[in-house]
């Protein structure tokens, strides 16, 4: 067992971290925004967000904190079992509907897609393998997606894979083994940097590996600056650490992304992470950072339903420049609510109600 975790009171008050909470939704603004971009420009160099696909990697860095932070003291007593249930009630439900919006905008994509190029049976099967979150890489139209009908839902699986890792490992481990583990990881991430020439892989069968790569190291290295303590106390407040958080999205696309793209991963990520837990909130920003976080998880992953019927009007279509950007723009703003009406509509009265028959179970049992 760990013996090195953190006796601080910083970590014992299981105080609430608003402003990393702000901050995955500055990293899912950022991502589907790049998304959109990458329909009107495949040549990165020539996207003001083409780095935005880093936003996945924060994500991960992310997560292994919060998991350590919320688990760590507690997983012994709750569990295996109880832990994946928890984690399956927080993350699937919108597995499930961002696969249900994905299938619905193949079906009916006004702008193209040609669904009828498929066989009901496989289309069927994709669905399936994207609701269970089973790697299905066979459309090739739509890039041998691991998801096809929800893209996104990649990261999802590596997520899933990490909170396995983490019950059966990483939470009985010591603080020296998860550094050697982590170091490992950055190993990966360098040779994936060198031979790709950048780290956006993962998403499609092809670049799958790359994707176990990218979460390996950045899962535990978030893990590890929860476990070390690693909280950097700042004045830089919400709006100073998103910016900084923004500009790894918006740095220069060249020759050195080989290089570049695993330092933002390997070091910036991780000290965004420390400032971010260090850094004091305004209490008027508060409510903000709140919604931010909230919003970050149905919007990243009901999205890109609308991405595939965007890309194939804009092929077909070619709207000047300011049209798209009216387009882009409007297009975010009602994604980010159709993302809240998902969140209130389905997302939180599902997980409350598998909540609230989980604890009647439980109930049950020792009666």
């Amino acid at each position: 067992m760990d013996t090195n975790k953190p006796t601080q009171p910083l970590l014992q008050t299981k105080q609430h971290f608003e402003i990393l909470d702000g901050l995955r939704g500055v990293a899912a603004m950022s991502v589907v925004t790049f998304h959109f971009m990458e329909w009107v420009t495949f040549d990165y160099s020539k996207n003001f967000i083409g780095h935005g696909f880093l936003a996945v990697d924060f994500f991960f860095c992310l997560s292994g904190f919060v998991i350590g932070y919320a688990y760590d003291d507690r997983i012994s007593k709750m569990g295996v079992r109880s832990f994946f249930t928890s984690r399956i009630i927080r993350l699937h439900p919108l597995v499930i509907a961002g696969s249900v919006l994905g299938l619905l905008a193949f079906l009916s994509d006004p702008f193209g897609g040609n669904p009828f190029m498929f066989s009901a049976g496989k289309i069927i099967l994709t669905f399936i393998c994207s609701v269970l979150l089973i790697p299905f890489p066979v459309m090739a139209d739509r890039g041998f997606n691991n998801f096809s009908f929800n893209a996104p839902a990649w990261s999802l699986f590596w997520e899933y894979l990490a909170n396995i890792v983490y019950a059966f490992v990483l939470s009985k481990i010591s603080r020296r083994i998860l550094l050697l583990l982590t170091m490992l990881g950055a190993v990966l991430i360098c040779f994936v940097g060198y031979r790709a020439g950048n780290v956006m892989g993962g998403w499609s069968g092809p670049t799958f590996w790359d994707g176990g790569a990218r979460i390996w190291y950045s899962f535990l290295a978030g893990l590890l600056i929860y476990r070390s303590n690693w909280i950097i106390k700042n004045k830089l407040g919400f709006f100073g650490v998103a910016v900084l958080l923004f500009l790894a999205f918006i740095m220069p696309f060249g020759n050195w992304n080989w290089l570049s793209e695993p330092m933002v991963v390997l070091f910036y990520f991780p000290l965004l992470i420390a400032l971010g837990a260090g850094a004091r909130l305004t209490p008027h920003l508060k409510k903000i950072c709140v919604f931010s976080g909230n919003i970050s998880y149905p919007l990243y992953m009901t999205h890109y339903a609308v991405l595939w019927m965007f890309g194939h009007y804009y092929l077909a279509h070619k709207p000047e420049t300011m049209k798209l950007t009216f387009i882009i723009v409007s297009a975010l703003i009602l994604l980010v609510g159709a993302a809240y009406l998902v969140m209130i509509g389905y997302d939180i009265p599902v997980r409350n109600y598998l909540s609230k028959k989980r604890k009647e179970r439980l109930a049950a049992r020792h009666s």
